[in-house]
């Protein structure tokens, strides 16, 4: 079998070596900084193309550092190993549903349908294997999945906007990540990069 025929089980895209190598690194990363007990599981779509916006990466740049703003937590004079012990501490949890970045090729239809395949793993891991109190989903393209995200199949709360996923990945998201700061109840921390 050759490496053109195997499928990612992080995100059903085709497993290059490189790819393969990349989605490795990317789970050790966030092995190490899981918790015990997961309070807040944010669910988001697509992991970012750039490290420096994968939380776990430690570099807290764009995606990463509005998490952590969101979150309450502040990342000036820490180093990136306390900046990712306090968000563990505070049973704070983050993983996609296509734990690897999309392919530069992927439109916005083979991102729907490789969300939608993903999506019954990715509901039996929360069941079975995370196990949060509360799941907050972060991205508009998870609206299609919302009614069986929320319907109880989680086993735990759902914590939506106005009924939908917080939007923070599209137009008018900076109002997304206010208001996600606040469901979470967290305070206003200075701006992160």
């Amino acid at each position: 079998m050759t490496t053109e025929s195997l499928l990612c089980d992080g995100c059903a895209q085709q497993a290059s070596p490189e790819h393969v190598a990349r989605r490795l690194e990317r789970l050790e990363w966030t092995t190490r900084y899981r918790p015990v007990h997961i309070a807040t599981l944010l669910l988001g779509a697509v992991s970012p193309q750039n490290d420096r916006e994968f939380l776990y990466s430690g570099k807290f740049a764009g995606e990463a550092g509005r998490i952590l703003e969101a979150a309450g937590i502040g990342i000036e004079g820490k180093a990136s190993e306390a900046v990712l012990a306090e968000f563990q501490r505070g049973g704070f949890f983050l993983v996609y549903v296509l734990e690897c970045p999309l392919e530069a090729s992927a439109n916005e239809a083979r991102a729907q349908g490789l969300l939608a395949q993903r999506m019954g793993a990715v509901r039996a891991r929360v069941r079975r294997s995370l196990r949060p109190k509360r799941a907050v989903l972060l991205d508009g393209r998870l609206q299609p999945f919302v009614e069986k995200l929320a319907s109880g199949e989680l086993q735990c709360s759902v914590l939506l906007d106005a009924g939908k996923p917080f939007a923070v990945d599209g137009p008018g998201a900076g109002d997304a990540w206010v208001r996600l700061r606040t469901a979470l109840g967290r305070k206003e921390v200075a701006n992160v990069t």
